[in-house]
């Protein structure tokens, strides 16, 4: 199935890793997209009307209908965009365990990670970095079980849940890099680490992957951001 490049616009945030789910799934799936990049101090009209409930990024805007919330896009676009092999496990056992981890990595893991960054000294920080690194721990046994030895937890290409953890990579080398803490390590956490570095190799993830440089300079702003209107 073939869709237009003007029919399909993406609000978002370049530093956003929700965003970059949506867009390493349009670029898995080929489709041609509008990247239109949100001021979020001044958000747009065209935000606020696509999705008046959250008033979030990202949406997709596909043929003038919006859609909201970044798994919810990437299952829209992996349904649309039929053509090419599906993100998501044929089985649907494996796709309510991809779903489950899914969840577990948006409702507890990443806002622990986040978290990081606004503890309130050392000793919060530390069993911060604790418990995402327990996390990790489960999410490398996870993998050995999803992968069966594949590269991917999707298998040999892709999927979903590569999409869910991987768009955190970004701001997990932020973490390593600002508090000097290791978090996905060979010794650690093997399987991940080699996961990692093909996932951010992937033709589909290197254009949209942002460079961590750019993005300890992000979170420094959004830091100071905050401290001042604090």
């Amino acid at each position: 199935m073939s869709k237009g490049k003007e029919e399909v616009k993406l609000l978002g945030v370049w530093a956003s890793p929700f965003v970059m789910r949506a867009r390493i799934a349009l670029n898995i799936k080929s489709v041609g997209y509008e990247f239109i990049q949100e001021n979020l101090g001044s958000k747009s009209e065209l935000l606020l009307q696509s999705n008046p409930v959250h008033k979030k990024v990202p949406v997709l805007i596909h043929d003038h209908k919006p859609v909201s919330e970044s798994l919810i896009i990437v299952e829209y676009v992996d349904q649309v965009w039929s053509s090419s092999p599906s993100m998501l496990p044929s089985h649907p056992y494996d796709r309510a365990i991809a779903r489950f981890w899914a969840s577990y990595l948006d409702d507890k893991w990443y806002p622990t990670l986040k978290g990081i960054g606004g503890a309130k000294g050392e000793e919060e920080r530390k069993v911060l970095i604790q418990q995402v690194e327990e996390g990790l721990a489960l999410l490398e046994e996870a993998y050995k079980k999803i992968s069966k030895g594949k590269p991917f937890f999707g298998g040999d290409r892709i999927g979903y849940l590569d999409i869910a953890f991987g768009s955190f990579l970004g701001w997990i080398k932020v973490t390593e890099t600002v508090f000097g803490t290791a978090l996905i390590e060979e010794v650690k956490t093997p399987g991940l680490a080699k996961w990692a570095e093909k996932f951010c190799e992937d033709v589909a993830v290197k254009p949209v992957m942002p460079e961590t440089k750019k993005l300890v300079e992000f979170f420094y702003f959004l830091r100071a951001k905050f401290a001042g209107s604090a």
